[in-house]
């Protein structure tokens, strides 16, 4: 049997590639490698999900909020994640050593530079802070009582949730961290950046572009809502679930906020009624509890008396 010349086996080989597998020959088109580097360089030859510009554009909007949604949607299936208790509160609000240290660095300059009309302003707010700090220590008593109610670590059905910054959010996730709960955080870009509380399970906490995907996660689940003091953001938070709950846009569930002389200060809500504003029955839409164990109670009786438990 006679052996294939190289020449034939080359050729043999070049026939098994298929004739979109390589460009056309040079010599039936001498600028063949110019002209397709020219079409392949260009953006609108990049696959559609390997395009930031087209990914990032006006016109592709509508899929950037499904993949917000949906990347967060699968985890939280993926894990057995059934219902959610929410937290929400001020960043700003620090733990007492912290804030009692802050109070120190402002008397320190107050004795050095003397008083002065923005110091005493930076003297009063630290104070607040550090009164305000029960707060974080309360929140953090909060996230234990979640974090021990499951069955254990690997328990997802019931999970703590929080916005997954600092304050508030940070101490919640700290408190199911101690008992050794899994917890979520939901972060947001922002302008300037936004880093992660340490204390959110690793695989549980997600970036957001848009803040209208984040709220929907906040509540697609939830079974409860627990409000600390907080600012604009808290209240945002607060005001949107009480009017979805108010127009049955949102299946009732306890509503609690913490801190009773705090929010009978910031919100007359018997004004709201007295001036017909609101209903005498949205009244019972929410509730006040004055530390976390009496807001843990509250959640769990109404569920029990409606029949709807949590486990």
């Amino acid at each position: 049997m006679s052996k294939k010349s190289p020449t034939n086996s080359n050729n043999e080989e070049n026939e098994k590639i298929l004739p979109w597998q390589r460009p056309k020959r040079k010599e039936e088109e001498p600028r063949v490698l110019e002209l397709v580097r020219r079409i392949m360089e260009d953006p609108s030859y990049r696959l559609a999900e390997e395009d930031p510009d087209f990914i990032k554009s006006p016109r592709a909007r509508g899929i950037r909020l499904q993949l917000d949604y949906l990347k967060v949607e699968l985890k939280l299936q993926e894990l057995g994640v059934e219902h959610t208790i929410v937290v929400f509160g001020s960043a700003r609000i620090l733990e007492k050593k912290t804030a009692l240290k802050k109070l120190e660095a402002v008397q320190k300059r107050l004795k050095r530079d003397g008083e002065t009309a923005r110091l005493l302003v930076k003297l009063a707010t630290a104070e607040k802070m550090v009164e305000k700090s029960v707060f974080y220590d309360d929140a953090r008593e909060f996230g234990r009582l979640v974090g021990k109610s499951g069955r254990g670590p690997e328990d997802c059905r019931v999970i703590l949730m929080t916005g997954g910054g600092p304050g508030i959010m940070e101490a919640a996730n700290r408190g199911a961290y101690d008992v050794g709960a899994k917890s979520i955080g939901l972060n947001i870009q922002l302008p300037h950046e936004q880093y992660p509380n340490p204390y959110i399970t690793p695989g549980l906490c997600f970036q957001f572009h848009y803040f209208a995907m984040r709220k929907l996660h906040f509540l697609n689940r939830a079974r409860a809502l627990v409000v600390y003091p907080g600012g604009f953001g808290t209240l945002d938070e607060l005001f949107e679930t009480l009017t979805l709950v108010q127009t049955h846009k949102q299946e009732p569930m306890p509503i609690v906020m913490v801190g009773r002389r705090y929010w009978n200060r910031l919100i007359d809500f018997e004004f709201l009624v007295e001036e017909g504003s609101i209903a005498p029955r949205d009244l019972d839409i929410f509730a006040f509890a004055d530390s976390a164990q009496e807001a843990w109670d509250i959640i769990l009786n109404w569920h029990r008396n409606r029949k709807r438990p949590l486990f």
